[in-house]
């Protein structure tokens, strides 16, 4: 009787330490814009308009901490990690 067994990692799990940091550079800062929200309430106007307009309730600051993590995951990290796996394993 034989059971498969895998000898070597896959590539996603044998990751560099560059490559695991910047893929979590963007979660780290959506996660800390939603904790801004969750314990300052009062700054996200989209609980309580009060004559507000439309430019004042999307320009809140936990709301731009979240869009900036989401651009920097999508735009920035996506390439900069392909790169960097590129980079690695081309050097070994």
């Amino acid at each position: 009787m034989e059971t498969p067994f895998v000898h070597r990692l896959p590539a996603a799990v044998a990751r560099t330490a560059r490559v695991r940091i910047v893929s979590a550079i963007g979660p780290t800062v959506m996660a800390a814009g939603v904790i801004w929200a969750i314990l300052q309430p009062y700054r996200v106007t989209l609980l309580h308009p009060r004559g507000q307009g439309a430019w004042w309730l999307l320009i809140e600051p936990p709301l731009l901490v979240i869009a900036v993590g989401i651009v920097f995951a999508v735009l920035v990290a996506r390439p900069l990690v392909s790169d960097l796996e590129e980079h690695d394993a081309a050097a070994r």
